[in-house]
Parts: C-alpha cells; sequence; structure tokens
C-alpha cells in the first residue's frame, strides 16, 4: 500500500495541467458567456462565433494548477490543535465527510501546447494536456478515530483512487443565427496514462464484536497507458441585448476514453512503471491485501494479527486476450449571463457535474465574476463562487494587454474565502498573440453632428 502511496505523490510533484485559463480562474469560472476567442473552449463554444470582426488568436503557452483537498487549512487546524471535542462537534465532523465522499484530496491541471492554439474567425483549433487525480479517505476513517468502534460494529474502509492524463485535441466551430449562436468542439482524446482502484473489485472493512476486532481489505489497482477516445461539447449564446447576452453548454456531452487498446502511444514510449522489479504493461494489474485476525487483548504482541500482501496479477480474459475498460469523461452543465456596460462586464453562472470523479461535483455551484477596463491594456478582474458554506472560491486576477501581446494571470482560494480558511489553491498563467491592433471590437467612428449629404443628392443652386 505504501507504494501505492509513493506513486501518488510523485505524480503529484511531477505532473501537472484542468480545463481552465487565467481569465476564468480569476472570474472564479463565470466566464460561459464572454470567454473570448479560443478560450471559449471547454466553456461554450458557441462564443466562437462573436470574435468574426476580431483578428486571430494565437496561444504561445499556458499553465493551470489547481489543488484542494475537503477540510484541511489552517483555520481547521487551529480549532482542533489542543481542544477535546464534544458529542456535537465530532457528529458534526463525522456528517460532514459522510456527506463529502470521505475525506478528499484533488489535483487538477492543464498545459497548453506552445503554438497549437488557435482561433480565427468562427474556427478554433486546441490543443491541451489535463492532468486529473482524486484521492479519497473513507468517512469510516474518521468515524473510527473519532467515535471509536463502540457504536460502530462494521465501519467500510474502503479507499479511492483515480488518476489520469490525457491529451486533448480539439476543433471548434460556431454556427451563428439572426440573435443566437451554436457551437460545438469535437475532441480527439489520447489517453496518456491511468490508474485506479476499481470499485466493483475492491472493498475493506473493520468489524468489531463483544470478544474481538478483525477486518481485511482487497484493492485491485488497475492501469492503462495509451488510451483513445473522443467527446463533444454542446454551446449555444444569444447576442447582446442592451448589454445582456445568455447561454448554455454541455461540456463533454459525450466522452470516454479506451483503455489497454492498441496505441501509437505503446509504441513510442516504454512502460513508465514497475512494481516488485516487475515492469507493468497492460496486460497485469496489481492486487493489493491485508487482513487483520481477531485483535484481542490476549494476542496484542502476536507478530501475525495484521497479514498483507501485494502482488502483480494478470489482466486477461478467458480468451488470453487483454481486459479492456472504457473510462468516462466526466460532463459538466453550465448555464448563466453576462452584462456589458461601458468600462464594466459582470457574469453569472449556475454549474453542476453528474458524478463525483476528478473534477467534476454533482452539487450545484453559483458563480459570479466582474472584469474592469478602466485601464484597457490592464484589465482588472475578481470573482467568487458557492457550493455551500464549506465550499467556496475567491479569485482574483489582472491581464496585460498591449498590441499583440496578451498576458493574463489569475489565482483563487478553493474552498475558502481567505487565506486562513483556504483548502486549496489555483494559479493559472497564460501568453496570447494577436494582431499589432489587440483584440477590439470593430465600431463606427461616430461624431457629433449629422452626416454630409452626398453631393450627388444637392441640386445645382447648392452646389453653387
Amino acid at each position: 500500500m505504501k507504494r501505492i502511496i509513493y506513486i501518488y505523490i510523485i505524480l503529484i510533484i511531477g505532473l501537472f495541467a484542468q480545463k481552465r485559463d487565467a481569465r476564468s480562474v480569476a472570474m472564479a469560472g463565470a466566464t460561459s458567456t464572454n470567454a473570448d476567442g479560443l478560450f471559449a473552449v471547454g466553456f461554450n463554444p458557441s462564443l466562437i462565433a462573436f470574435q468574426k470582426d476580431k483578428p486571430f488568436m494565437l496561444q504561445l503557452g499556458g499553465l493551470d494548477l489547481g489543488f484542494g483537498n475537503n477540510y484541511l487549512s489552517i483555520a481547521a487546524m487551529n480549532t482542533l490543535s489542543g481542544d477535546t471535542l464534544d458529542s456535537d462537534e465530532k457528529t458534526t465532523i463525522i456528517n460532514r465527510f459522510r456527506s463529502r465522499g470521505g475525506f478528499t484530496f484533488n489535483l487538477n491541471g492543464q498545459l497548453a501546447t506552445p503554438g497549437l492554439n488557435y482561433a480565427s474567425g468562427n474556427m478554433a483549433l486546441t490543443s491541451n494536456i489535463l492532468y486529473m487525480s482524486s484521492y479519497a479517505l473513507p468517512a469510516g476513517m474518521v468515524t473510527l478515530m473519532l467515535e471509536g468502534n463502540a457504536n460502530n460494529p462494521d465501519i467500510d474502509m474502503t479507499l479511492g483512487l483515480e488518476i489520469m492524463s490525457v491529451h486533448e485535441l480539439g476543433f471548434s466551430f460556431a454556427v451563428p443565427f439572426e440573435s443566437y449562436a451554436v457551437g460545438f468542439t469535437l475532441k480527439y482524446l489520447q489517453g496518456l496514462f491511468y490508474m485506479g482502484i476499481d470499485p466493483d473489485s475492491s472493498s475493506a472493512n473493520f468489524i468489531t464484536t463483544p470478544q474481538a476486532v478483525y477486518g481485511s481489505g482487497t484493492y485491485y489497482l488497475r492501469q492503462g497507458f495509451g488510451g483513445a477516445g473522443y467527446g463533444l461539447d454542446i454551446g449555444i449564446a444569444t447576442k447582446e441585448f442592451n448589454g445582456f447576452r445568455f447561454g448554455a453548454s454541455l461540456i463533454n456531452a459525450v466522452g470516454s476514453i479506451g483503455w489497454n487498446k492498441p496505441s501509437f502511444i505503446k509504441d513510442i514510449i516504454d512502460y513508465p512503471l514497475k512494481w516488485d522489479g516487475e515492469q507493468l504493461s497492460d496486460s497485469v494489474a496489481v492486487l493489493y491485501t491485508y487482513k487483520i485476525d481477531s485483535l484481542r487483548a490476549d494476542n496484542l504482541s502476536s507478530g501475525k494479527i495484521f497479514t498483507s500482501s501485494s502482488k502483480v496479477v494478470k489482466n486477461l480474459d478467458e480468451d488470453g486476450k487483454v481486459k479492456q475498460f472504457n473510462i468516462r469523461y466526466p460532463a459538466i452543465l453550465r448555464f448563466g449571463f453576462s452584462y456589458n456596460k461601458d468600462d464594466v462586464l459582470v457574469s453569472s453562472e449556475l454549474i453542476t457535474g453528474f458524478e463525483n470523479r476528478l473534477y467534476a461535483n454533482s452539487r450545484w455551484r453559483w458563480a459570479i465574476g466582474t472584469e474592469l477596463y478602466r485601464f484597457p491594456t490592464m484589465p482588472l478582474r475578481m470573482g467568487f463562487a458557492w457550493e455551500g458554506m464549506d465550499r467556496t472560491e475567491l479569485g482574483l486576477g489582472v491581464g496585460f494587454h498591449g498590441g499583440p501581446v496578451m498576458i493574463d494571470f489569475g489565482f483563487s482560494f478553493r474552498n475558502g474565502m481567505w487565506i486562513h480558511s483556504m483548502k486549496g489553491l489555483n494559479l493559472s498563467l497564460g501568453f496570447t498573440m494577436t494582431s499589432f491592433k489587440g483584440r477590439k471590437d470593430k465600431k463606427e467612428d461616430l461624431k457629433s453632428g449629422p452626416s454630409p449629404l452626398p453631393e450627388k443628392s444637392l441640386s445645382s443652386k447648392d452646389k453653387k
């Protein structure tokens, strides 16, 4: 089991890259009705239709990294430090973990492929490396620590682990109509790496009786290398009416990755992991088991109370072929509106997923963001998101847009409003290139006074 934890830590340190950019991070994700150019991909592809009067956009590079958990913060540690919890406080903590699927950690990120993210007219081509991971300690472990086993004869101790890295290549286009536009993103998902505990083949428990305490656990750790799949994003947005715009999108409406299938990745890269000195491949899996045998007062000194083993097992079907499996790409539903007037943009939206996996969450999330254009070359941004009292987010950011250069930076406190209460952090930085005139809407140069009449419309007398 230690090997699993070590591998997880190495991946956290060494890999990065989830579908957010610096502007969306600063506005707490409230950009599904105002994302610009290629940054509309992943939020609402229909917005690409509204950049037709703007020059091209080429992203030279971008990096987004976010990590968090659902409990640990400076404030929470100070509350628990040196204090004795009463029964109600313990119950509150336990109920929180039970409703949140245990004590969870996650790391998501995105690395934009330099020079391969381009948008012009009503089309965009994007290329990003995404990294997603989630790890969950069971709520039963917290229950055991706080309440012991007196009132909990059978405690679920099943761990959760899922790590996935994907290269996402997308082609986006939008079709404008009289008062609205629809957009689509077709994605090819090149799976780079997957590791996860199979929930259907893994279980663990801790059982107490008046005579003894015992338990057992089995974890089937499957992994894939060089998967492949397809995805589809759908979006719709209205044109601006008196500064207002409305929109909705379904990101990853269709999307899954098949693992342990033929892939060119396997031909150019060797499988990177080993277990007990044996090279892992898509034809094997790791099986870890443990057993706690009758923990009693009279055998505490026995060395055979806890036994464990791990081994590499064949991952083959009855015909001797490698077992293939599909991993669903989590979907996100977004509804939003924005208001743009003079030097201020205000945007708000509702966001939800359909499952609690990786970056998705089945709870509704409300986000509101604002962008100030008082200084056109340096837009200022701020955002707030609410998903429950313990799941808030505060984002801040700034940009530098001078001539062809667009540099944007954003950060946000995850699951908390301030440094002492945050339970995670999101940082994002992007470098983009456009024309020397910058990305500005083409507007007529209106001047005071009526326009002069054409010369042909004047009579011969007036011409004199």
